[in-house]
Protein backbone atom coordinates (compact mmCIF):
# COMPACT_ATOMS: atom_id res chain seq x y z
CA UNK A 1 0.00 0.00 0.00
CA UNK A 2 1.77 3.18 -1.18
CA UNK A 3 2.04 5.65 1.75
CA UNK A 4 -0.26 8.76 1.74
CA UNK A 5 1.91 12.02 0.77
CA UNK A 6 1.08 14.49 3.50
CA UNK A 7 0.44 17.88 1.64
CA UNK A 8 2.22 20.98 2.73
CA UNK A 9 -0.03 23.74 4.55
CA UNK A 10 -0.14 26.58 1.99
CA UNK A 11 -0.22 29.97 3.18
CA UNK A 12 -2.24 32.06 0.59
CA UNK A 13 -0.70 35.40 -0.05
CA UNK A 14 -3.89 38.39 -0.13
CA UNK A 15 -4.37 40.39 -3.33
CA UNK A 16 -2.16 43.12 -3.93
CA UNK A 17 -2.92 46.43 -2.96
CA UNK A 18 -3.94 48.93 -4.34
CA UNK A 19 -4.82 46.85 -7.63
CA UNK A 20 -3.51 47.94 -10.87
CA UNK A 21 -5.08 50.14 -12.96
CA UNK A 22 -3.99 51.62 -16.45
CA UNK A 23 -2.18 55.30 -16.21
CA UNK A 24 -1.20 57.69 -18.81
CA UNK A 25 0.68 56.75 -21.82
CA UNK A 26 3.23 59.07 -23.05
CA UNK A 27 4.77 59.50 -26.53
CA UNK A 28 7.45 56.66 -28.13
CA UNK A 29 10.69 57.82 -27.39
CA UNK A 30 12.92 58.69 -30.95
CA UNK A 31 15.60 56.61 -32.17
CA UNK A 32 18.62 58.77 -33.54
CA UNK A 33 19.25 57.68 -37.46
CA UNK A 34 22.65 56.19 -36.82
CA UNK A 35 21.31 53.39 -34.48
CA UNK A 36 21.09 50.34 -36.45
CA UNK A 37 17.26 48.83 -36.73
CA UNK A 38 15.38 45.56 -36.77
CA UNK A 39 13.61 45.42 -39.62
CA UNK A 40 10.15 46.07 -37.90
CA UNK A 41 11.44 49.56 -36.66
CA UNK A 42 9.49 51.29 -39.37
CA UNK A 43 6.47 49.04 -40.21
CA UNK A 44 5.96 47.46 -36.63
CA UNK A 45 5.62 43.83 -38.53
CA UNK A 46 7.99 41.51 -37.70
CA UNK A 47 7.08 39.18 -40.71
CA UNK A 48 7.31 35.40 -40.67
CA UNK A 49 10.20 33.42 -38.63
CA UNK A 50 12.60 32.70 -41.38
CA UNK A 51 15.74 32.01 -39.37
CA UNK A 52 17.58 29.15 -38.42
CA UNK A 53 17.54 28.09 -34.59
CA UNK A 54 21.25 27.62 -34.64
CA UNK A 55 23.19 30.52 -34.68
CA UNK A 56 26.63 30.68 -36.65
CA UNK A 57 30.15 31.03 -35.00
CA UNK A 58 29.87 35.28 -36.20
CA UNK A 59 26.36 35.42 -34.71
CA UNK A 60 27.27 33.68 -31.08
CA UNK A 61 30.08 36.47 -31.00
CA UNK A 62 27.56 39.30 -31.92
CA UNK A 63 24.90 37.52 -29.48
CA UNK A 64 27.43 37.81 -26.60
CA UNK A 65 28.15 41.77 -27.19
CA UNK A 66 23.97 42.20 -27.48
CA UNK A 67 23.66 40.78 -24.63
CA UNK A 68 26.32 42.47 -22.36
CA UNK A 69 24.61 45.77 -23.13
CA UNK A 70 21.18 43.78 -22.65
CA UNK A 71 22.77 42.96 -19.07
CA UNK A 72 23.93 45.89 -18.52
CA UNK A 73 21.33 48.33 -19.38
CA UNK A 74 19.52 46.12 -17.04
CA UNK A 75 21.45 46.59 -13.99
CA UNK A 76 21.65 50.59 -14.86
CA UNK A 77 18.07 50.45 -14.35
CA UNK A 78 17.73 48.43 -11.10
CA UNK A 79 19.89 51.82 -9.97
CA UNK A 80 16.60 53.94 -10.02
CA UNK A 81 14.32 51.31 -8.99
CA UNK A 82 12.68 52.89 -5.60
CA UNK A 83 9.81 54.36 -4.60
CA UNK A 84 7.88 57.46 -6.34
CA UNK A 85 9.92 56.68 -9.52
CA UNK A 86 7.09 56.35 -12.33
CA UNK A 87 7.65 53.18 -15.21
CA UNK A 88 7.60 56.15 -17.98
CA UNK A 89 10.59 57.40 -16.44
CA UNK A 90 12.39 54.15 -16.31
CA UNK A 91 11.13 53.68 -20.16
CA UNK A 92 13.42 56.72 -20.64
CA UNK A 93 16.62 55.32 -18.48
CA UNK A 94 16.31 52.06 -20.31
CA UNK A 95 16.00 54.14 -24.31
CA UNK A 96 18.29 56.90 -23.11
CA UNK A 97 21.42 53.77 -22.37
CA UNK A 98 20.43 51.67 -25.04
CA UNK A 99 21.31 53.97 -27.08
CA UNK A 100 23.89 55.61 -25.59
CA UNK A 101 25.70 52.00 -25.81
CA UNK A 102 24.76 52.17 -29.99
CA UNK A 103 21.63 49.35 -28.92
CA UNK A 104 18.16 49.67 -30.34
CA UNK A 105 15.53 49.14 -27.51
CA UNK A 106 13.93 46.01 -29.33
CA UNK A 107 10.30 46.10 -27.93
CA UNK A 108 10.09 49.84 -29.64
CA UNK A 109 6.97 49.18 -32.06
CA UNK A 110 7.27 45.19 -32.34
CA UNK A 111 3.82 44.64 -33.53
CA UNK A 112 2.95 47.99 -32.46
CA UNK A 113 4.50 48.10 -28.71
CA UNK A 114 4.99 51.68 -28.04
CA UNK A 115 7.73 51.58 -25.21
CA UNK A 116 11.14 51.12 -25.34
CA UNK A 117 10.73 48.31 -22.56
CA UNK A 118 8.02 46.09 -20.46
CA UNK A 119 7.81 46.81 -17.07
CA UNK A 120 5.34 44.84 -15.29
CA UNK A 121 4.11 45.67 -11.33
CA UNK A 122 2.71 43.59 -8.73
CA UNK A 123 -0.04 40.90 -10.30
CA UNK A 124 1.00 42.21 -14.03
CA UNK A 125 2.44 39.19 -14.93
CA UNK A 126 4.27 40.60 -18.27
CA UNK A 127 4.11 43.22 -21.47
CA UNK A 128 3.13 45.93 -18.85
CA UNK A 129 3.44 49.34 -20.72
CA UNK A 130 5.25 51.89 -19.13
CA UNK A 131 3.25 54.83 -18.28
CA UNK A 132 2.85 57.48 -15.27
CA UNK A 133 2.22 54.98 -12.17
CA UNK A 134 4.57 55.72 -9.31
CA UNK A 135 5.83 52.94 -8.52
CA UNK A 136 4.98 52.52 -4.42
CA UNK A 137 6.22 51.50 -1.37
CA UNK A 138 6.18 47.47 -1.07
CA UNK A 139 5.61 46.74 -4.71
CA UNK A 140 7.79 44.69 -7.00
CA UNK A 141 8.28 45.15 -10.78
CA UNK A 142 10.00 43.17 -13.46
CA UNK A 143 11.68 44.74 -15.93
CA UNK A 144 12.66 43.30 -19.36
CA UNK A 145 15.14 44.70 -21.62
CA UNK A 146 15.81 43.59 -25.00
CA UNK A 147 18.61 45.07 -26.91
CA UNK A 148 18.90 45.28 -31.19
CA UNK A 149 22.49 45.94 -31.46
CA UNK A 150 25.02 44.15 -34.01
CA UNK A 151 22.17 42.23 -36.37
CA UNK A 152 21.04 40.72 -33.27
CA UNK A 153 18.88 40.53 -29.57
CA UNK A 154 20.21 40.14 -26.08
CA UNK A 155 16.67 39.88 -23.97
CA UNK A 156 17.08 39.43 -20.39
CA UNK A 157 14.69 40.93 -17.20
CA UNK A 158 14.42 40.54 -13.27
CA UNK A 159 12.44 41.32 -10.91
CA UNK A 160 13.09 43.98 -8.11
CA UNK A 161 12.01 44.77 -5.16
CA UNK A 162 10.27 48.38 -4.48
CA UNK A 163 11.37 49.24 -0.80
CA UNK A 164 10.09 47.15 2.02
CA UNK A 165 7.83 44.03 0.55
CA UNK A 166 6.05 41.41 2.54
CA UNK A 167 7.67 38.25 2.95
CA UNK A 168 5.12 36.61 0.50
CA UNK A 169 5.93 38.58 -2.48
CA UNK A 170 10.07 38.02 -0.93
CA UNK A 171 9.56 34.62 -1.45
CA UNK A 172 7.88 34.67 -4.57
CA UNK A 173 10.68 36.83 -6.37
CA UNK A 174 13.36 34.77 -4.91
CA UNK A 175 11.91 31.33 -6.23
CA UNK A 176 10.93 32.81 -9.83
CA UNK A 177 14.70 33.26 -10.02
CA UNK A 178 15.56 29.62 -8.49
CA UNK A 179 12.66 27.92 -10.80
CA UNK A 180 14.96 29.56 -14.23
CA UNK A 181 17.78 28.58 -13.08
CA UNK A 182 16.83 25.15 -12.14
CA UNK A 183 15.49 24.93 -16.19
CA UNK A 184 18.39 26.53 -17.72
CA UNK A 185 20.60 23.93 -15.71
CA UNK A 186 18.94 21.06 -18.01
CA UNK A 187 20.18 22.63 -20.77
CA UNK A 188 22.96 20.54 -22.85
CA UNK A 189 23.56 19.35 -26.05
CA UNK A 190 20.74 16.13 -26.78
CA UNK A 191 19.15 17.33 -24.43
CA UNK A 192 14.88 18.27 -24.34
CA UNK A 193 12.52 21.03 -24.50
CA UNK A 194 10.73 19.85 -21.82
CA UNK A 195 13.19 18.91 -19.49
CA UNK A 196 13.50 22.80 -18.85
CA UNK A 197 9.47 23.31 -18.02
CA UNK A 198 9.58 19.51 -15.52
CA UNK A 199 12.45 21.08 -13.84
CA UNK A 200 10.43 24.63 -13.54
CA UNK A 201 7.42 23.12 -12.63
CA UNK A 202 9.00 21.08 -9.86
CA UNK A 203 10.42 24.04 -7.77
CA UNK A 204 7.06 25.82 -8.35
CA UNK A 205 5.17 23.12 -6.82
CA UNK A 206 7.84 23.06 -3.75
CA UNK A 207 6.51 26.47 -2.80
CA UNK A 208 2.67 26.22 -4.00
CA UNK A 209 3.70 28.74 -6.83
CA UNK A 210 1.57 28.70 -10.50
CA UNK A 211 3.25 28.66 -13.25
CA UNK A 212 1.73 30.52 -15.99
CA UNK A 213 1.25 28.84 -19.49
CA UNK A 214 0.11 31.38 -21.89
CA UNK A 215 3.25 33.26 -22.14
CA UNK A 216 6.42 31.12 -22.72
CA UNK A 217 10.49 31.39 -23.44
CA UNK A 218 11.66 31.59 -27.42
CA UNK A 219 14.18 31.20 -29.83
CA UNK A 220 16.27 34.39 -30.28
CA UNK A 221 18.80 35.41 -32.23
CA UNK A 222 18.81 37.65 -35.66
CA UNK A 223 14.92 37.85 -35.13
CA UNK A 224 13.20 39.29 -31.22
CA UNK A 225 11.25 35.67 -31.75
CA UNK A 226 12.22 33.06 -33.51
CA UNK A 227 9.78 29.74 -33.91
CA UNK A 228 11.53 27.59 -30.58
CA UNK A 229 9.00 27.38 -28.12
CA UNK A 230 9.97 27.11 -24.19
CA UNK A 231 7.20 26.06 -22.23
CA UNK A 232 7.69 26.75 -18.23
CA UNK A 233 5.74 23.97 -17.34
CA UNK A 234 6.21 20.39 -18.39
CA UNK A 235 4.57 19.11 -21.47
CA UNK A 236 5.55 15.56 -23.05
CA UNK A 237 4.81 16.83 -26.48
CA UNK A 238 7.78 19.41 -26.03
CA UNK A 239 9.75 17.19 -27.72
CA UNK A 240 12.39 19.49 -29.55
CA UNK A 241 15.83 18.44 -29.32
CA UNK A 242 18.54 21.29 -28.05
CA UNK A 243 21.51 21.20 -29.87
CA UNK A 244 24.67 22.91 -29.72
CA UNK A 245 24.36 26.50 -31.14
CA UNK A 246 20.60 26.87 -30.21
CA UNK A 247 19.93 30.28 -28.61
CA UNK A 248 16.64 30.71 -26.81
CA UNK A 249 15.63 32.29 -23.57
CA UNK A 250 14.04 30.80 -20.05
CA UNK A 251 11.73 33.51 -18.54
CA UNK A 252 9.26 31.47 -16.39
CA UNK A 253 6.49 33.30 -14.82
CA UNK A 254 5.54 32.35 -11.52
CA UNK A 255 1.89 33.37 -9.30
CA UNK A 256 1.18 33.43 -5.57
CA UNK A 257 -1.80 32.19 -6.35
CA UNK A 258 -4.06 31.04 -9.67
CA UNK A 259 -1.67 31.56 -12.77
CA UNK A 260 -5.46 32.23 -14.62
CA UNK A 261 -4.83 35.95 -16.30
CA UNK A 262 -6.89 38.06 -18.61
CA UNK A 263 -5.75 41.26 -20.82
CA UNK A 264 -6.22 44.37 -19.95
CA UNK A 265 -8.07 46.50 -23.54
CA UNK A 266 -4.45 47.52 -24.05
CA UNK A 267 -3.76 43.97 -25.83
CA UNK A 268 -0.72 43.74 -24.02
CA UNK A 269 -0.97 43.69 -20.22
CA UNK A 270 -1.29 40.66 -18.64
CA UNK A 271 -2.35 40.24 -15.23
CA UNK A 272 -3.35 37.60 -12.93
CA UNK A 273 -6.96 36.72 -12.38
CA UNK A 274 -6.70 36.77 -8.57
CA UNK A 275 -5.14 39.81 -8.51
CA UNK A 276 -1.77 37.99 -6.53
CA UNK A 277 1.29 38.69 -7.53
CA UNK A 278 3.47 37.66 -9.76
CA UNK A 279 7.50 37.48 -10.50
CA UNK A 280 9.83 36.66 -13.59
CA UNK A 281 13.28 36.32 -14.06
CA UNK A 282 14.70 35.83 -17.91
CA UNK A 283 18.58 35.17 -19.69
CA UNK A 284 18.98 34.25 -23.09
CA UNK A 285 21.38 31.31 -23.34
CA UNK A 286 23.07 29.41 -25.70
CA UNK A 287 23.33 25.09 -25.66
CA UNK A 288 26.77 24.04 -25.57
CA UNK A 289 28.17 20.82 -26.31
CA UNK A 290 28.54 20.09 -22.58
CA UNK A 291 25.84 22.56 -21.35
CA UNK A 292 25.04 25.99 -21.59
CA UNK A 293 26.51 29.55 -21.85
CA UNK A 294 24.29 32.67 -20.90
CA UNK A 295 24.82 35.54 -22.74
CA UNK A 296 22.90 38.29 -20.93
CA UNK A 297 25.83 38.74 -18.67
CA UNK A 298 27.58 42.07 -18.22
CA UNK A 299 31.61 42.57 -19.50
CA UNK A 300 32.25 41.76 -15.88
CA UNK A 301 30.41 38.95 -15.01
CA UNK A 302 27.15 40.59 -13.07
CA UNK A 303 24.11 39.82 -13.76
CA UNK A 304 20.82 42.04 -12.46
CA UNK A 305 19.37 39.12 -10.54
CA UNK A 306 22.64 38.15 -8.67
CA UNK A 307 22.80 42.03 -7.53
CA UNK A 308 19.02 42.91 -6.89
CA UNK A 309 17.18 39.21 -6.41
CA UNK A 310 16.35 38.76 -2.77
CA UNK A 311 18.17 35.10 -1.71
CA UNK A 312 16.26 32.02 -1.63
CA UNK A 313 16.30 29.63 1.13
CA UNK A 314 16.16 26.74 -0.71
CA UNK A 315 19.26 24.64 -1.85
CA UNK A 316 19.13 24.90 -5.81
Amino acid sequence: MAKRRRKKQQVVAPPSEPPMRPGIIGLSRTVPASIPKPPYAESGDPGPSISSLVRSPAELDAMRRAGAIAAEVLIHAGKFVEPGITTDKIDEIVHNESIRRGGYPSPLNYRGFRKSVCTSVNEVICHGIPDNRPLLDGDIINIDVTVYFDGVHGDNSCTFLVGDVDEHSKMLVAETYVAMMEGIRTVRNGSKVHDIGRAIERHARKHNLGVVREFIGHGVGTEFHSDLQIPHYYDPRAKTEITTGMTFTVEPMLTLGDPSLYLWDDHWTALTADGRRSAQFEHTLVCTDDGFELLTVAENGDTAAELYAPKSDAVS
